[in-house]
């Protein structure tokens, strides 16, 4: 692997990452029933459209259904 294919590795897994840490902090604010809750879930469903798109399986070999059932998982908890 050269170093540019490294980079834009490193850049897809920050994507992924952040969009998990994104979702993490939406299902803070919904469990808190805060005031900015309707968009934390607006926000939340955005993101899993992201993990089941076709830009979410360019950028990884993680599968989606995988990665939303652990997630699913944390929002029940």
């Amino acid at each position: 692997m050269t170093a540019i294919d490294e980079c834009y590795q490193s850049l897809a897994n920050a994507i992924i990452l952040q969009a998990v840490k994104d979702f993490r902090r939406c299902i803070k604010i919904v469990k808190r029933n805060g005031r900015n809750k309707e968009v934390a879930v607006k926000e939340m469903r955005e993101i899993v459209e992201f993990i089941k798109s076709p830009w979410f399986k360019s950028l990884t070999n993680l599968e989606p259904q995988i990665l939303l059932r652990k997630l699913k998982e944390e929002v029940n908890e």
